[in-house]
């Protein structure tokens, strides 16, 4: 068997598509809580909403899932769809968004790479929120791989970062 060969271009993730049980209420999360824009819609059933005049970060659609109760823990599937803000205000904007929304959070971490904080969408999809730090500051074990850590965010330092 060959081996793989290591990829040499990085791929990047072009948009992730969710089954929920109400387009509208997806899209209010998605929109008014996490910021992107609604781009296009096809009819009733589906939506697509981005960032930075991309078409579409996120597809939502109601197909084979209206009125649907989200997918039972203990089950494979989504882990969460994680979201790369571009600064740290950016952040801290959008979880003051989210906390102001009634949204609980599942977690919050610092993993020495990034600051990440995790929630629920409204359909029970797992979604992280978070920044990476410069490259520069990575930390790195002796060898220069990285040590990525988990440790507690302050997350009163992060929301007092807010643009």
């Amino acid at each position: 068997m060959k081996d793989l060969e290591t990829l040499t271009a990085a791929p990047t993730v072009g948009h992730i598509h969710l089954k929920v049980a109400d387009l509208e209420r997806a899209v209010a999360f998605y929109r008014d809580v996490l910021g992107f824009e609604v781009t296009a819609r096809m009819g009733r059933h589906a939506a697509f909403l981005g960032a930075g005049g991309y078409h579409h970060h996120i597809g939502l659609n109601t197909w084979e899932s209206q009125g649907a109760a989200p997918a039972p823990a203990g089950y494979t599937g989504l882990y969460h769809a994680a979201f790369l803000y571009p600064t740290r205000a950016a952040l801290a904007d959008v979880v003051t968004r989210v906390l102001e929304a009634g949204v609980s959070l599942d977690g919050a971490a610092d993993h020495g790479v990034s600051e990440a904080v995790y929630l629920r969408d409204p359909d029970g999809n797992g979604v992280e929120l978070y920044v990476d730090r410069d490259p520069a500051l990575w930390p790195r074990d002796a060898k220069g791989n990285l040590a990525m850590v988990n440790a507690q965010l302050d997350m009163a330092d992060l929301l007092a970062s807010r643009s």
